[in-house]
């Protein structure tokens, strides 16, 4: 009964407003030109394949927190290749936490869709979203989603960004709108870039280290040194409960008195972080679909990509009995420049061996474990901020997660 209210009321400010109505087919404007410059950019060995076309929705939704408490968010959904006249309706209350992840390759010229489906559950608000992909060094600036240098998108409307990517590592991406709001209610998601160095002819010299076809890199590093078998992601992130019941129910947001009290990984606080499956709220829908659960086999290098969009706190996080080191901070490989200018010889590398790292919001980290000489068992990823390890006022929970080593 009350999303029938909210659909009527929002229908109603619509027609009265002049705007497409939610439900109705809406400017949907999905442009993804074919890939016909006969380039193969991305190097993988066919030369029309090189455009990706993805389509997002920005709404509202719910999400389920690991004590069993569902709390009101704003966040994104994954409308990709589905018909037009069906996003509108699809993406209502279908908002997810984090938002769905994205994953693309070096030398791909990516067309990102955003479609505005308005606040089902507001429908006083009129809020405009936009897609800032964080730290990405080659947007244009109407591309770059910034609402102060760029187009904002209103409700019930469409825009398709465009990305020549041409640098790889770990980003990450969230509505740049009311930036502080839309972030803390969960606008927040994973992207990351993969080096076009897994892409060279098998046998290639690396420097002494000789490329395999399906050797996989963290960056073009020219010497196989971020050379890794498997990559996980780690996103964190926190919420405060009274800022999202604050705005579920029509309160003044409580701004400067924020105080976090769910710390995640990926969306999801301890124990829910190892489960495999999608986490369902309370209307049925999977609105949390990342685990955080990694395995390895013993002698495998594992890349970590850490990244956070908490807006309120640094996080430390540590990682227990598994040497790590950094090759990379803010999709830059830890390297410095070549002395004796371009050429065969590599600047020095700047990794370092650590077994914790320090976060603040719109940080990201590179780090390989090496479990070569590491016993099969479970090991623990943690936050050292140890009043962060419970779900709000429930103990032994928070941002913590587990890694099996077979």
């Amino acid at each position: 009964m009350r999303n029938r209210h909210s659909l009527l009321v929002i229908f109603l400010l619509a027609l009265f407003l002049g705007m497409p109505a939610v439900g109705l087919e809406a400017a949907v404007s999905v442009q993804c030109p074919a890939d016909v410059d006969g380039i193969d950019t991305d190097q993988d060995g066919i030369v029309d394949n090189d455009n990706v076309c993805l389509h997002l929705t920005a709404g509202d939704g719910y999400i389920k927190m690991a004590n069993g408490r569902d709390l009101y968010m704003f966040g994104f959904s994954d409308v990709t290749g589905m018909p037009e006249h069906m996003v509108m309706m699809a993406g209502m209350m279908g908002g997810e936490f984090p938002a769905p992840t994205i994953k693309l390759r070096e030398g791909q010229q990516v067309y990102l869709t955003l479609t505005n489906v308005g606040m089902l559950v507001r429908p006083d608000l009129f809020d405009p979203h936009t897609v800032h992909f964080h730290g990405f060094p080659n947007a244009a600036p109407i591309f770059d989603g910034m609402p102060d240098g760029s187009i904002a998108i209103n409700m019930g409307s469409s825009l398709t960004y465009f990305y020549n990517l041409a640098e790889p590592g770990t980003y990450m991406y969230h509505c740049h709108v009311e930036a502080t709001e839309h972030m803390q209610m969960g606008m927040l998601g994973n992207l990351y870039v993969e080096a076009i160095q897994n892409m060279l002819p098998d046998g290639t010299d690396l420097n002494g280290f000789t490329h395999q076809a399906g050797f996989k890199y963290a960056y073009n590093d020219g010497d196989g040194s971020t050379y890794y078998d498997q990559d996980y992601i780690l996103q964190l992130s926190s919420m405060d409960p009274a800022f999202h019941d604050a705005s579920e129910t029509v309160q003044p947001l409580p701004f400067a008195l924020m105080k976090d009290t769910f710390a995640m990984f990926n969306g999801r606080g301890y124990p829910d972080t190892i489960k495999e499956t999608d986490i369902v709220n309370m209307h049925g829908r999977a609105s949390q679909k990342v685990s955080s659960l990694m395995t390895a086999n013993q002698g495998e290098k594992v890349l970590l990509r850490l990244s956070s969009l908490s807006i309120s706190e640094f996080f430390t996080v540590s990682v227990l009995g598994i040497p790590a080191t950094v090759v990379g901070k803010g999709a830059r490989l830890l390297r410095g420049p070549d002395p004796d200018g371009a050429g065969p010889l590599l600047g020095k590398n700047l990794y370092y061996r650590t077994n914790s790292v320090d976060l603040g919001g719109g940080e990201a980290f590179d780090l390989i474990l090496d479990t070569t000489d590491v016993a099969p068992g479970t090991y623990f990823i943690y936050t050292t901020n140890l009043n962060y390890l419970s779900n709000d006022t429930e103990d032994l929970g928070g941002m913590m997660t587990e890694i099996i080593i077979y």
